[in-house]
């Protein structure tokens, strides 16, 4: 049986820090897998016409945060997709009611690693602090145990090619989708 036989539609949510490649690695499963790839990031500023930045600034990270449970719920209601998902969706615990409706899988980067991909990227409004290595350090800290709800984790390293994680996270989806249909937790780490 296929893989996106074995998948049945069930959408594929990619959780973790930002710039830990939910995009990069979001786009080519979804390209593998003949799934359709989604931004919640890139949604929440076509339906609201602004920024996130903007929206953080106007509304403050609760209003963006209303507006991003809004729109998982959403897209939630679609079956082929893969969604790459902003780092702190996973603090709400009403969006674990619709992130568990699909396949959730932890993209695990090392924060030196997340600091350097980073880099001078101004367009991340919790990172606009005076020492963003101990900002990233606390957000990390604060979503850990949130991000290991998932039912994969994907433990990456700074020079792992996105293509190479793709494989690896579709060569351990089979095993998760049994332990599924099981009701066995997943208890898998690459």
């Amino acid at each position: 049986m296929s893989l996106v036989t074995a998948l049945n539609g069930l959408d594929l949510f990619l959780v973790g820090l930002m710039g830990s490649g939910k995009t990069t690695i979001g786009q080519l499963l979804a390209e593998s897998l003949g799934y359709t790839y989604v931004d919640t990031d890139s949604l929440i500023e076509n339906v609201t016409g602004r920024s996130i930045p903007e929206i953080f600034a106007s509304d403050g990270e609760a209003g963006f945060r209303q507006i991003e449970t809004q729109v998982l719920e959403e897209v939630a209601s679609y079956r082929r997709l893969v969604v790459a998902t902003g780092g702190g969706i996973v603090i709400r615990p009403e969006n674990w009611s619709y992130l568990q409706q699909g396949l959730v899988i932890w993209l695990d980067v090392p924060i030196p690693e997340l600091l350097r991909r980073l880099e001078g990227d101004q367009n991340r409004p919790l990172l606009q602090t005076e020492d963003p290595a101990t900002t990233l350090q606390a957000l990390w800290e604060q979503r850990r145990d949130r991000y290991a709800q998932a039912d994969l984790r994907i433990a990456l390293e700074a020079s792992e090619d996105p293509e190479v994680t793709m494989q690896r996270i579709l060569e351990v989806i089979p095993s998760v989708l049994k332990n599924s249909a099981d009701s066995s937790p997943a208890e898998i780490e690459t």
